[in-house]
């Protein structure tokens, strides 16, 4: 077993297809073909499906890449420590409903890797392909919600894929409205003061399913109602139409316009927001430093992090 082996592997995995990290790494796709089924055969297992589709992970081929994560990840240290060398290029990827705060924690995770090189990728995505995206390898961790409306269909759509939520923290619903929206400076709003204003929803694609929505609420009757597919958008939409949107109420005051408002919703509603990985990997340190980042900055807007061994 080779070092250049496992970084192919890791490469393949990031990108879902042999053909494309081929061309990434600068070789030939039966070379890289080669490689890789010559790791399988020296560790007597089936690292890959493969179809015309692509390729997607075993189950012994996701146990192999956790360990493969590993070894590679104590090779970088080794030769940073010894032969005085720069750490290899960084890969890590991350896929989220569209929350500011899982934005603002990338940013600081890229910052503090600013003098390597690296290749990061940040998914702001429909909230299956979040799970199909973990389930996958795409991204190493998914950030989504749960509550008592989704969890039972999310939670069997995960345990199916073989991943675990671990939750957050728990978060009240608030509205996002313009500064200039008549409802700013109300302590809290109704879903009564919001019924003659324009309701803005992230859609899901083809599985626009209600169980499927990033916003709670998403079974009741509106009189005005607009989906968009990109948060820019939908801030653009809460200034141009005075519109609003039901989320966590935590905003990223350097990353977000300051244009926009959060507002506490008075609903007994509740959001618990979390993060899926696979079951049986064991995350990169890239990964965990992420989440450090990102239970800092929701730490700093008042919200207690969830011990998942304390329930």
């Amino acid at each position: 077993m080779r070092i250049k082996q496992l970084e192919y592997l890791v490469k393949i995995v990031a990108f879902g297809s042999i053909n494309e990290a081929a061309k990434h790494l600068y070789i030939t796709q039966p070379s890289l073909s080669n490689a890789i089924k010559e790791l399988e055969e020296e560790m007597g297992i089936q690292i890959f499906k493969r179809s015309q589709k692509g390729v997607a992970l075993t189950n012994d081929g996701s146990e192999f890449l956790a360990y493969a994560r590993q070894v590679l990840e104590q090779v970088d240290l080794m030769e940073v420590r010894y032969k005085n060398k720069e750490t290899r290029r960084r890969l890590f990827s991350v896929s989220a409903q569209h929350y500011a705060f899982a934005v603002h924690a990338f940013v600081e995770l890229i910052r503090s890797y600013e003098k390597n090189e690296y290749e990061f990728t940040f998914r702001e995505t429909q909230t299956n392909q979040i799970i199909e995206d973990v389930s996958t390898f795409q991204s190493e961790i998914g950030i989504l919600f749960l509550n008592d409306f989704n969890e039972k269909v999310l939670q069997k759509l995960l345990k199916e894929k073989e991943l675990i939520f671990h939750p957050l923290f728990i978060a009240r619903p608030h509205v996002f409205v313009s500064k200039t929206n008549p409802l700013v400076g109300k302590p809290f709003v109704t879903l009564e003061d919001l019924e003659d204003y324009p309701y803005l929803s992230f859609e899901q694609g083809q599985n626009n399913s209600f169980y499927f929505s990033e916003e709670i609420l998403s079974t009741r009757y509106l009189k005005k109602n607009i989906r968009v597919s990109d948060r820019a958008t939908i801030f653009n939409f809460l200034i141009g139409l005075n519109g609003y949107t039901i989320s966590s109420g935590v905003i990223s005051t350097e990353l977000n316009d300051e244009n926009i408002i959060a507002i506490p919703l008075k609903v007994e509603e509740r959001m618990t927001i979390g993060w899926i990985s696979p079951s049986k990997v064991v995350l990169s340190t890239m990964a965990q430093e992420y989440l450090r980042y990102l239970k800092n900055h929701i730490s700093e807007y008042g919200f207690s992090i969830i011990n998942e061994e304390n329930g």
